[in-house]
């Protein structure tokens, strides 16, 4: 098949689109980056670029919980996905749609494990942008003949950014600077507080607990099997309106996990409970292995195995 991928250099775009060449796919990268170079907001360039596609997987999105990215958000997530969700219409493509837990919220779950069915309300901007795409490609299947599907993707990295301080994710989750410096940035003054006491200038590990004393507990899929799920959406017939959960089997406590990875990069870590509830929610895989055939090759654990500090 061909098959164009928007956001074709980021994390998850990198390994996507080799396991659709090494399965013998025709791949039509779209991005920002250089060589190519054309953003969401160019919808004749999209249109032009997703010809003769026979499937559009549009991973490009912009991230971020800063207020003073909203615009920014609204603009690629909502309005970028409208040009897509174009292109592939007119292109009579299937149009596999990244979306994101964030909808639901994952951080305030009604109940557990989150699953498709769930409630979404989501309480940031990034959610709600999110939550907008998916009905914009909605609009698309009842107005315009768009055959889609809706990826609702939880938490995903790479296995050795876990230890990596500048990564987007790790370093403000998982070392105490950074996460300092996120939190000062959110103009969360009473996490500051509860934190900087632990700060003496070296390097750190951090394990968040809630206010009770709950530590944070998440899952974290592996880019590789994330890549694996997307693969088979693409692949997989009748999935017309169906959306569909991708996430790890199981969540991992934090007062596991930064003590594992403490031992893993030779640091100290501090115990800090932080104001508010923890993060603490689990996901279900139930939809993705009953229509996908998904499987999680890479736990937890053997990502911490490959773990690497940057």
């Amino acid at each position: 098949m061909r098959i164009a991928v928007t956001g074709a250099a980021g994390r998850l775009g990198r390994t996507l689109t080799g396991r659709l060449e090494e399965r013998g796919h025709t791949v039509v990268p779209i991005d920002v980056a250089p060589p190519v170079s054309l953003p969401l907001s160019d919808r004749d360039g999209l249109i032009s670029a997703c010809g003769g596609a026979d499937v559009v997987v549009h991973l490009a999105a912009r991230m971020s919980w800063q207020r003073a990215d909203d615009a920014a958000l609204f603009e690629t997530n909502v309005l970028g996905t409208a040009n897509v969700a174009e292109a592939a219409a007119l292109a009579g493509a299937k149009l596999v749609l990244a979306s994101t837990g964030e909808v639901y919220p994952e951080g305030k779950p009604v109940y557990q494990p989150l699953d498709e069915d769930h409630p979404r309300a989501p309480t940031s901007a990034y959610g709600l942008t999110k939550k907008l795409a998916e009905d914009t490609v909605d609009f698309y299947r009842r107005t315009r003949g768009l055959e889609a599907v809706v990826l609702r993707f939880s938490h995903f990295q790479d296995a050795a950014e876990l230890l990596d301080r500048d990564s987007f994710f790790s370093g403000p989750r998982f070392f105490l600077h950074r996460k300092i410096e996120q939190q000062r940035a959110f103009g969360n003054a009473a996490a500051v507080a509860a934190l900087e006491p632990h700060d003496d200038g070296t390097t750190k590990l951090v394990l968040s607990r809630g206010e009770d004393g709950t530590p944070f507990r998440m899952g974290i899929l592996d880019t590789r099997d994330l890549a694996a799920g997307v693969v088979a959406a693409v692949e997989t017939p009748g999935l017309d309106g169906e959306v569909i959960g991708l996430g790890a089997d199981d969540s991992v406590d934090f007062d596991w996990l930064v003590p594992e990875l403490a031992r893993r990069a030779g640091l100290d870590y501090e115990d800090v409970s932080l104001p508010g509830p923890a993060v603490h929610y689990t996901t279900s895989n139930a939809k993705a292995r009953k229509l996908l055939g998904f499987t999680v090759e890479f736990p937890v654990s053997r990502m911490i195995a490959e773990a690497e500090l940057r």
